[in-house]
């Protein structure tokens, strides 16, 4: 899997769940987010300590997890 500068998996934070580097910001969150209908400067206001390319790599990050998802069939 590619390697992201910008987001960071710590047991010791946010329980483990990647996050913006330097913040307690979940990849989830800023998905969540965007599925509700917020725009990048909706979380920007949210969040002013994040920028543009933060949430282009969470985005990044989520995309690279789930192609490298494998469909197990267990019948």
């Amino acid at each position: 899997m590619k390697s992201h500068d910008r987001i960071s998996v710590n047991p010791g934070i946010m329980l483990g769940k990647p996050v913006i580097k330097g913040t307690r910001i979940t990849v989830e969150h800023i998905l969540k987010s965007l599925s509700e209908g917020a725009t990048f400067e909706d979380i920007l206001e949210m969040h002013p300590h994040i920028t543009n390319e933060d949430i282009k790599a969470a985005l990044a990050y989520a995309f690279d997890v789930l192609s490298h998802e494998e469909i197990v069939d267990v019948e």
